[in-house]
Order: C-alpha cells, then structure tokens, then sequence
C-alpha cells in the first residue's frame, strides 16, 4: 500500500514539537515554525534569551526565578522567538501561518496580531496548562478575525 503523503500542516507541527526539544525551560517546551505559501519563514523555541543562563543548567530542579506575576523571569515564548528572529531579519509576517505547541498566552497574542499573522495552529492548551478557565490568547485572536484552531494530529491508518 502507498504510503500517505503528509500536509504542510502536519509537517510543520510536528517540526515545531521537534523543535520544543530543544527548550532549556526546565517547567514547558514549546516550539513554534511560522510559514508563509508552503515555506518557513522563521521558527523559535521558549527559552532565555541568547548569551543569559540556560535554566535546566543552572537551575535543573526548579528552573528560574519566577518574576511578581509568577510568570519565569528569563523565559521567551517560543513565538515570541519565531517573531523577534524574523523581525531581526526583516521577514514580514503578513499572511503568515503560526504553528505552535501550545496556544499563545495573552501577551503573546497582542504581539501575533499586531504582526499580521493570520492563521494559528496549536496543539496544547494554554489554558489546560496554567489551569485557568479559557485561552485568552486564543479569545483575543479569534475577537479580531485571526483564524485559531487546535491542530488534530492525523491517524495512522492500518496497512495491509
């Protein structure tokens, strides 16, 4: 039997969940890939930034020191990498697509839609992580026209 041939969406999600390997955060890896027409244009893991301590190095228990909202002191999104490495490059994100391991927090929301990424994928919930009643990322975004969907791994079929 042919073997399926896999989408760009499921290539690309299961590139950013590769790429939350890479995470130092000691509490959540998360990757993220943006793609634009079928080509990545950037992509990013949570972690503190280039040339500051790595938390599973320096602290491989409990991680960082959490900041007064409780929130790691050191730590960038992973889309919050995707973006900021893009926008070094001078990568419009317009139109964009954000494949990511875990919906985007508030902040981070705020910083999607204002790039003009258009469409979001994501495989975990926020929400379900921190154990607060809603996605308030996922709300903002789908308040003001982003198209936000929670990605459906697809199903091995059986061959015979």
């Amino acid at each position: 039997m042919k073997a399926e041939i896999p989408s760009f969406d499921d290539i690309y999600m299961d590139l950013a969940s590769n790429l939350a390997r890479r995470s130092h955060c000691v509490k959540m890896k998360v990757g993220a890939v943006i793609a634009k027409e079928t080509r990545i244009i950037s992509l990013g893991y949570n972690g503190p930034p280039a040339g500051t301590y790595n938390c599973d190095q320096e602290w491989p228990e409990e991680g960082c020191a959490r900041s007064s909202k409780g929130s790691c002191s050191l730590a960038v999104h992973a889309e919050e990498n995707a973006i900021l490495y893009a926008a070094k490059n001078k990568v419009d994100l317009q139109g964009a697509t954000l494949y990511i391991t875990l919906s985007p927090c508030l902040p981070c929301a705020r910083m999607i839609y204002t790039t003009g990424i258009e469409k979001i994928y994501y495989l975990h919930s926020y929400a379900e992580y921190k154990g607060i009643d809603s996605d308030e990322g996922v709300d903002f975004l789908v308040k003001f026209g982003v198209d936000v969907s929670r990605y459906q791994q697809p199903t091995a079929e059986l061959q015979s």
